[in-house]
């Protein structure tokens, strides 16, 4: 299969794998499609579950992805095949990605209002043991969050990531990056320097429909437990 001379790649979102999304295949095929993202790369919250399954029976090529809840806040991992658990030191965490010959970056590494947001002295312990930071998502509440994160990387000379962060279906495509056409892990790594950033800030109510999804999951949960 040939590869194309340019891809774009919205590295960051959720399926309903993730405890706080809603969104279908179906729905994140569609929405890839229309807005002319080439590839999927599916990020859902502590678990591959979901994103090796799409990678089944996607017509768009998937990259398997986890957004990982370490002990003292997010990462995100590419190209894993297995679950990496919840909980875990950062340093254990990186362990288990490169023990799957993943490539692994901070999550919104700047972001001092989010709760989930590794703080700037744990991203400073392991900064110079990640492939890359994530310098723009789209559900940073404040400009200033992915300016500093462009900055970090650009002080550390790491490449940048992008991604929407979506957690509904109309938030995809709100950030993506734009590199050189790719097959593999390592041409991943070798064309992401060399990526264009693009990207816009959500409307901050996509939190509070964050929060309404994790309650009604919630519930049904508790509904179908007690029965």
């Amino acid at each position: 299969m040939s590869v194309p001379r340019t891809v774009k790649v919205d590295l960051h979102m959720h399926s309903y794998y993730s405890k706080d999304s809603l969104n279908s295949f179906d729905d994140i095929i569609r929405t890839c499609r229309r807005k002319g993202l080439d590839m999927i790369c599916l990020t859902d919250h502590n678990t591959v579950e979901g994103a090796l399954r799409l990678r089944e029976s996607s017509p768009v090529p998937v990259i398997v992805g986890e957004e990982i809840a370490t002990s003292a806040g997010e990462l995100l991992a590419w190209f894993l095949e297995k679950t990496i658990p919840p909980g875990l030191s950062p340093q254990e965490t990186l362990a288990r990605v490169r023990e799957q010959d993943g490539v692994v970056a901070i999550s919104h590494p700047a972001d001092a209002l989010r709760r989930e947001a590794m703080r700037r002295p744990a991203v400073l312990e392991i900064i110079d043991q990640v492939d890359a930071l994530e310098i723009f998502n789209s559900r940073c509440l404040l400009p200033r969050f992915n300016f500093d994160a462009q900055v970090l990387a650009r002080e550390r000379g790491l490449p940048g990531t992008a991604g929407s962060d979506a957690h509904s279906v109309g938030e995809i495509g709100h950030a993506y990056v734009e590199l050189p056409g790719f097959s593999t892990r390592d041409e991943f790594l070798q064309n992401l320097p060399r990526a264009v950033v693009h990207g816009r800030l959500s409307w901050p109510w996509v939190h509070l429909t964050t929060t309404f999804v994790k309650r009604l999951k919630r519930r049904r949960t508790a509904s179908t437990t007690q029965r």
